[in-house]
């Protein structure tokens, strides 16, 4: 018999009404914003109660994944109803997913098999109109410079080629990556424009930082979307108009209430990609998730190289979190592709070609060791996985100081996942991690992107195109330098060069180009040609998906 799909366990689930899950967690059920019988919005205060009650914090990273993805989420998830089944209190903390990928490669991203969160079709799609929202601010935002631009009486002079703010959409739509707005009589200024996908938003980014409204509206303020003809910086507080993006997010700024499939409480808020952002959920979430659980177990998008070191350097140091421990999720499958693998053999077993892979794994157990963390290595299952590639991981994770767990979450739900959890509250008990960054706020902007090169991808040398030596020397004009650092990299690779995998060495990186995100609070340096507005693929999931005349939903998965 086929294993069913991911809705079809989602649809046969026995969902809770989500009183029921507010009340296993000591929420007060009058606190409650519902969104139907499934959903609902927790009130900011529950993020306080992280300062007088903190639970452990648990980061799910990855090895570099295959474009499929090596199950990140439903690891998570797994973990999250493995930690409950054998007795402790443990909350899952997630980004929401985006239409992007959604509709495009992957297909819904709540977790799979046995490990979901659900209502499935509701998280995947719109959810609470979180999305809706931080797009509607970006373009508001987006629509008052503009009008700027059309002004007499009010214009701040701006250079219309000097705009760095793009509109956006959650839709992967390569077509509108590069447009000419203003055609036409009356129809304001002509100038090039662009839209990037709504995860890549600054917007995003600030909601997944702020941790209050006084926050979030200071650094709406921050947002820097121009320069004036004479070379000053144009502010979004410049163009009066923060108070109407807050007003637009006065309900996005709330986290999620929903569910695992076992019952669990999950908290999903925020969804920046990793590639092209800081790829973790909010710090409202996450201490939210603190403050009601004993474990808290959250993701960071793709590899350790990307999601992880950002949500240490950048989230971690801004809300002055610390990780109890990691979990770096490995598949038998990654390490064949990353060991020369072509993605019809993903599925074969070969010992030969794990052996070559495994470098990948080891790199990623070495960055997170480098922050000062503890790690598990966790396995997720597939059934082509044979024995004996199986115990040369583990193997090979023991000479790095590190356990290597089977899970098997996906298939069997928590009971399937109870050997990772008592692994990893073992890990927590020795209280070995002492998180510490790499790199520290007063180091210039280059020397933040060196250390991130050479340490976490093992880069040789960083080289800079023209157009980023000049970005560089108005970073520095403008005092942006004691930011932070949120490298857009491909996922693919721990270089800047996708056909690179296992792990390359000698390597250099480049950056072509930077974004400032002042009101999110860092610098963007974009390497390679990873973009900010993805395509849809040749085949897109959107194809396989129907409503019957019952309104039943088939094919997101």
């Amino acid at each position: 018999m086929a294993f069913p799909t991911d809705l079809e366990i989602a649809n046969k689930a026995d969902i809770q009404h989500i009183n029921k899950i507010a009340q296993s967690c000591n929420i007060d059920q009058e606190d409650l914003e519902l969104y139907g019988k499934y959903k609902a919005k927790l009130p900011l205060s529950y993020s306080k109660l992280y300062e007088k009650k903190s639970g452990k914090l648990i980061l799910v990273t990855a090895i570099t994944p295959t474009p499929a993805g090596e199950g990140k989420t439903t690891t998570t998830i797994g973990l999250t109803d493995g930690l409950n089944y054998i007795g402790k209190k443990a909350v899952a903390v997630l980004r929401e997913p985006s239409l992007g990928p959604v509709f495009g490669m992957k297909g819904g991203a709540a977790g799979g098999g046995y490990a979901q969160v659900i209502p499935m079709e509701d998280i995947n799609l719109h959810f609470t109109g979180d999305f809706s929202a931080i797009e509607k601010a970006n373009n508001l935002l987006s629509a008052v410079i503009d009008n700027n631009l059309n002004s007499k009486k009010y214009s701040l002079n701006i250079d219309p080629s000097s705009i760095t703010w793009k509109r956006v959409m959650d839709m992967n739509d390569r077509t509108l990556r590069d447009i000419v707005i203003g055609i036409g009589n009356g129809n304001g200024v002509v100038r090039q424009d662009g839209f990037n996908i709504t995860p890549a938003s600054e917007i995003m980014a600030i909601l997944c930082l702020a941790e209050n409204f006084t926050d979030l509206k200071e650094r709406l303020g921050n947002i820097y979307v121009a320069n004036t003809y004479d070379g000053k910086p144009v502010y979004a507080k410049d163009l009066k108009c923060v108070g109407a993006m807050a007003i637009l997010l006065k309900d996005a700024i709330k986290p999620n209430l929903v569910q695992t499939l076992e019952g669990n409480p999950a908290i999903i808020h925020g969804g920046p990609f990793a590639s092209i952002a800081q790829g973790t959920n909010t710090v409202i979430a996450t201490k939210t998730g603190l403050g009601i659980g004993e474990y808290v177990v959250t993701e960071a998008g793709f590899g350790a190289d990307l999601g992880a070191e950002k949500f240490l350097h950048i989230k971690c140091v801004s809300a002055g979190l610390s990780p109890d421990a990691a979990v770096i999720v490995a598949t038998v499958r990654a390490l064949r592709h990353h060991g020369g693998a072509t993605k019809d053999e993903y599925g074969t077993p070969s010992l030969e070609r794990v052996e070559k892979g495994i470098a990948n794994l080891e790199k990623h157990i070495e960055n997170v060791q480098k922050f000062g963390l503890q790690a598990v290595v966790a396995i997720n299952y597939f059934p082509q996985d044979s024995e004996e590639e199986i115990e040369f991981i583990r193997q090979r994770c023991e000479q790095k100081g590190v356990k290597a767990v089977v899970c098997k979450g996906f298939a069997e739900g928590g009971s399937g996942a109870a050997d990772l959890a008592q692994a990893v509250v073992d890990l927590v008990d020795e209280g070995a991690s002492n998180f510490q960054p790499l790199y520290q706020k007063s180091d210039s902007i280059e020397k933040k992107i060196q250390t991130i090169a050479q340490e976490i991808y093992g880069a040789k040398k960083v080289n800079y195109l023209p157009k980023a030596k000049s970005q560089l020397r108005s970073i520095k004009k403008n005092s942006f330098d004691h930011l932070p650092v949120c490298m857009v990299k491909t996922p693919k690779s721990l270089s800047d060069d996708d056909s690179k995998i296992g792990r390359p060495e000698g390597f250099e990186i480049t950056v072509r180009e930077f974004e400032i995100a002042a009101g999110a609070g860092f610098v963007i340096p974009l390497l390679g040609d990873t973009m900010r507005m993805p395509g849809l693929p040749p085949v897109p999931a959107a194809e396989g998906m129907d409503i019957d005349h019952d309104g039943t939903i088939t094919g997101l998965s």
